[in-house]
């Protein structure tokens, strides 16, 4: 790694580490079908079964892949953005709340519809840019103090404050064990909903592709002359910086984000030629546009007040115990559960023509 980073530096290793960590991403959930809305709706309808599986199995995978690498000595998460840093827990539950929602009424959470794009899927293409943008104002933009003000009313400071292992008073041994038994739950229950074993593969990978943001940005922040964060899988900020990168600046700094974006997109295009299912899908009288819109205008913004989406706060904060994290993702789940079951108790109205 010296050497690498002594020839290319460390924006460019650190570029390829995203790229080539996305690659894995964006294939894997391509072909494990990875999706949290599917897993929600599959609960809310009281019919628990293959998608489920699915996100149980790349959770815990993530979870426990991390915590073993802690355990073992390879990996320090303390000094992580969502340990080390002051969080807001009213913005983990309104944000999680609100891109819940979000998510039901654009039909998929940002990596879904990152990989949908990928797939010639123009409803996804639309929607993953509304949320961008919105996320973008949310961030640095005119909805900046709204976001503020809210993120403001309930906060917890960095540290151990932050860390639910902390709090519940556990270490890192019993967590290793106890996410790697429920890991193996997961998958059981997979088979027991016949999804096929090469699908739990590819959705276990999508838990390793978290593990190995995570330990990719460590081991190069410790090898490097330079500050660098600590960081992994999330489309929260990256998907914002490669907009503004490819709309208003000519030239950039090479980053992880930066090269995770354009890996989940190029790994998942890649998978849906080899398979196939590259197909242009626009919007139809049963998927209305305005549905989308409204769904990306609150995931953008949730997005940004819980912190990150369901795999960035979600997977990626969850899997090193982030407290605001762990609120964040059962909000979403809360958020998407009451709205799918509103909307399936409020069917639409057929118009007469």
């Amino acid at each position: 790694m010296d050497a690498l980073i002594d020839r290319f530096g460390d924006p460019v290793i650190l570029c390829a580490a995203g790229f080539f960590v996305g690659l894995l991403f964006g294939a894997a959930a391509l072909l494990s079908k990875f999706c949290l809305r599917a897993a929600v709706v599959e609960v809310a309808e009281g019919r628990p079964g293959p998608r489920l599986a699915v996100w149980l199995v790349a959770f815990f995978a993530a979870l426990s892949a991390v915590q073993a690498g802690v355990l073992i000595g390879a990996l320090d998460t303390s000094g992580a953005r969502q340990l080390a840093t002051t969080g807001s827990l009213s913005g983990a539950i309104i944000g999680g709340l609100m891109f819940g929602v979000g998510m039901i009424l654009a039909r998929g959470c940002v990596s879904r519809l990152l990989v949908l794009s990928a797939t010639g899927n123009l409803r996804a293409i639309v929607t993953g840019l509304v949320v961008t943008i919105v996320a973008q104002a949310a961030l640095s933009g005119a909805l900046a103090p709204v976001r503020e003000a809210l993120a403001l009313l309930w906060t917890v400071p960095g540290g151990t404050a932050r860390s639910l292992t902390t709090m519940l008073d556990v270490d890192v041994p019993h967590v290793t064990t106890l996410s790697g038994l429920a890991l193996l739950a997961s998958l059981a229950f997979g088979r027991v909903h016949r999804v096929p074993v090469f699908n739990l593969a590819a959705a276990a990978a999508v838990g390793f592709a978290v593990f190995l943001g995570w330990i990719a940005t460590y081991t190069i922040a410790q090898v490097s002359f330079e500050v660098i964060a600590m960081q992994s899988v999330t489309f929260t900020g990256p998907s914002a910086d490669t907009l503004m990168a490819l709309v208003t600046t000519p030239s950039v700094t090479p980053s992880f984000g930066l090269g995770l974006v354009p890996g989940v997109f190029i790994g998942a295009l890649l998978t849906a030629l080899a398979k196939g299912e590259a197909h242009i899908q626009r919007f139809e009288a049963d998927t209305p546009m305005e549905r989308y819109l409204i769904g990306g205008l609150l995931m953008g913004f949730g997005i940004m007040l819980a912190g990150g989406c369901a795999v960035g706060a979600g997977m990626a904060g969850g899997s090193i115990m982030a407290l605001t994290a762990w609120v964040a993702v059962a909000c979403m789940w809360l958020g998407a559960l009451l709205t799918h079951r509103w909307i399936a108790a409020h069917p639409p109205v057929a118009r007469s023509a």
